[in-house]
């Protein structure tokens, strides 16, 4: 039967990358409110400092990680620390990503596009591998990524991203096949959502950006974080390889 225990998380350990603001923010606040322990990683020690103050006044047992994603150290020294700190990873989600180019991608330069793709493709990989090696190969588990919308469509000015997305998108599915049956594979897919990272897409008109979505508004990163709770909780045990769209049906 189904209930509300469904959607808890008691007694599981989450690491959310780029957990200091945005979605990975609400992320992280979605599962201490679930009753995980959460590890979240970031560049910047003082976000990190401020994020986990917050999600120990919110009650969650929490562990912080300092490093850029996108490189295998990181990777392999974060769930190496989650595990130690926390006492394991069941819940992985590949939040982190960056855009340094808004522009045509067919005159994107080339460290534009070599950054981009490294954080954004090779850094899920590089967890998931370091989360499947030291914990979920043996423990089970279950892995989220953030892709987004621009993976699924073609789209003006972010080409190099969404490229990088719709890697992610394929990746998803590749990795849920590779790790079955114990370790689950899913991403969400957010269209406009009210973060720093996607100001310059809204901030000049945002009543005219919500105007172009069926539900009458761009979304906030609650909404998305609770898509990712979803594909987290016991209440998706028999969903894998799938991309939940989160858009206020902007892609309707």
């Amino acid at each position: 039967m189904f209930g509300p225990d469904r959607l808890r998380l008691d007694g599981r350990v989450a690491l959310v990358t780029g957990g200091t603001r945005g979605i990975g923010r609400a992320v992280a606040e979605a599962f201490v409110g679930a009753g995980a322990a959460v590890c979240v990683t970031a560049r910047k020690p003082d976000e990190l400092a401020e994020t986990a103050a917050a999600l120990e006044a919110l009650g969650g047992r929490v562990t912080t990680h300092q490093g850029s994603a996108g490189t295998v150290e990181v990777a392999e020294e974060g769930v190496a620390h989650c595990v130690a700190d926390l006492g394991g990873l069941d819940i992985l989600v590949n939040n982190a990503a960056t855009n340094p180019y808004f522009g045509p991608l067919v005159d994107a330069d080339a460290p534009a596009v070599r950054k981009t793709w490294q954080v954004n493709q090779e850094g899920p990989l590089y967890y998931t591998q370091a989360a499947w090696r030291q914990w979920m190969r043996e423990h089970g588990g279950n892995v989220v990524n953030v892709v987004s919308i621009g993976g699924l469509r073609v789209g003006p000015f972010l080409g190099a991203y969404n490229v990088s997305k719709a890697a992610l998108v394929h990746m998803t599915r590749q990795l849920a096949t590779e790790m079955a049956p114990g370790v689950r594979v899913n991403a969400v897919a957010p269209g406009l959502v009210k973060t720093f990272f996607a100001r310059a897409l809204y901030e000049a008109d945002e009543a005219g950006a919500a105007r172009r979505h069926p539900l009458g508004r761009i979304g906030e990163p609650d909404d998305v974080a609770g898509a990712v709770l979803f594909l987290a909780s016991p209440a998706a045990s028999w969903i894998t390889g799938e991309v939940l769209v989160v858009d206020g049906g902007a892609s309707i």
